[in-house]
């Protein structure tokens, strides 16, 4: 089992088929994840608010399946240290807080510039751009990548369910580097 724990932060949550990556790579013990009840809450609501038609049960049932196969993920116990932290975006602060209960080496982030690396590197955290995260872990994993990509998708039963179906919903949610990265090693055969 991999001891790199890496934190999720809400943005990343919002797409299902980020989100669906990166719990099959936790759930190969590629890397192990972290969130929070709060982070939980923000992305459910982003979801909501960016498509109103999503049943909100549907959302319910992700999150419990999230916090089922992956029990150890939800992180408690950090509401005391987030009134010491300063970020740009004070609304941030119960991830990096998160993070630190966590002992998380990174923040998976599409807002890296609202964890600055001075702050950070404090707590010995860094913040990652998904598509860095997921890159990394396809170049020092790729037999198991596929091949957990490979299951992922043979269970799905709807769209994207092939794999040029899926990197392209990658490419889509603003992965380019991990999408080129699973088309290399798909088209390798």
């Amino acid at each position: 089992m991999s001891h790199f724990t890496a934190l999720l932060d809400a943005n990343v949550l919002h797409s299902q088929p980020i989100t669906s990556l990166l719990l099959e790579l936790a759930e190969a013990r590629l890397y192990r994840p972290a969130w929070s009840e709060d982070i939980h809450a923000e992305w459910r609501r982003s979801v909501l608010r960016v498509r109103p038609d999503v049943d909100p049960a549907a959302l319910d049932r992700r999150r419990a399946a999230m916090d089922a196969a992956l029990p150890d993920a939800c992180i408690t116990g950090h509401a005391p240290l987030i009134p010491g932290l300063t970020l740009p975006d004070p609304d941030d602060r119960h991830v990096l807080a998160a993070a630190i209960r966590a002992k998380a080496q990174a923040i998976v982030t599409f807002n890296e510039t609202d964890f600055p690396a001075a702050t950070l590197a404090g707590f010995d955290i860094v913040a990652q751009h998904p598509d860095v995260f997921l890159r990394h872990l396809v170049d020092l994993n790729p037999a198991i990548v596929r091949a957990r990509v490979t299951q992922m998708l043979q269970r799905w039963r709807q769209p994207p369910n092939t794999p040029e179906a899926f990197i392209g919903a990658l490419e889509r949610t603003g992965l380019p580097e991990a999408a080129a990265a699973l088309r290399e090693l798909f088209e390798a055969g």
